[in-house]
């Protein structure tokens, strides 16, 4: 058997072929990670075979398929293609399925809730009736798309993501769903939103006397990379209090 985990020049690991005691890299570019039972290196095949294929031996989709190159071999008899439950020993240090990455990959996005856009901020006051326009900055961490890659060696898997919807819960027992990222309101800009509320009470009695607000996105995502692909959802909230009262008639006779 081999010691792996030594290190030599410049501090690279370095794995020992048991029969032999010849000093090789723990992984190689071309052949993969060294795996210290069997003294062989294992490349995990990107892209995998299909699901139909005869290699998979009816285990798809569990596991994966491996490049197998043997260091202490015989002639004939050095590797192929292998199915494995999981990855062999030693393989990237520790075993990662394409999933596991892709929820890496999703990490290193950032993803936030929305920057919330109200016509109603909260040092104002709005109107019972009047519609409260309700938006969100488009940026990459906001409403997408947003991409990134997560790689171990042999292994990497790039995910993509687009804001699918924003949940605005006002805060009075109402939501709105908005499948766009709302209108920005601006003095001059356009008339109407295409996202909005109208509160049918004030806040008051509220705490602070304000409705919170909060904005829920659910991103939908979708990854590949080795050999596979999938699609996850994944959701980011933001809050603000917004005050509403109501206009006051003052009559006069």
């Amino acid at each position: 058997m081999s010691n792996e985990g030594t290190s030599g020049g410049g501090g690279e690991r370095v794995c020992v072929i048991g029969r032999t005691g010849e000093a090789l890299p723990c992984y190689d570019g071309t052949f993969g990670w060294f795996n210290d039972v069997d003294d062989c290196y294992y490349m995990l095949l990107d892209p995998q075979p299909p699901g139909d294929d005869p290699l998979w031996e009816g285990n798809y989709p569990s596991g994966a398929m491996y490049q197998v190159t043997c260091m202490d071999r015989i002639p004939g008899t050095n590797g192929g293609w292998t199915w494995l439950p999981e990855a062999p020993p030693g393989y990237g240090g520790v075993a990662i399925t394409p999933a596991q990455l892709a929820a890496r990959a999703v990490d290193q996005m950032h993803l936030a809730g929305p920057t919330i856009g109200i016509t109603v901020p909260p040092d104002r006051t709005g109107l019972v009736g009047v519609p409260v326009w309700l938006w969100t900055e488009v940026a990459p961490t906001t409403w997408g798309p947003n991409s990134a890659t997560a790689a171990v060696p042999g292994l990497s898997v790039t995910a993509t993501a687009q804001v699918r919807q924003i949940a605005w819960d006002m805060g009075d027992g109402r939501t709105e769903v908005c499948t766009n990222a709302g209108t920005p309101w601006f003095e001059g800009g356009v008339e109407s939103p295409t996202c909005d509320h109208v509160y049918e009470a004030p806040s008051v009695g509220q705490p602070d006397d304000a409705y919170t607000v909060t904005a829920t996105s659910t991103w939908e995502v979708t990854w590949a990379g080795g050999g596979t692909s999938g699609a996850l959802t994944v959701t980011r909230s933001s809050t603000t209090p917004v005050r509403i009262g109501e206009l006051q008639v003052l009559v006069t006779n």
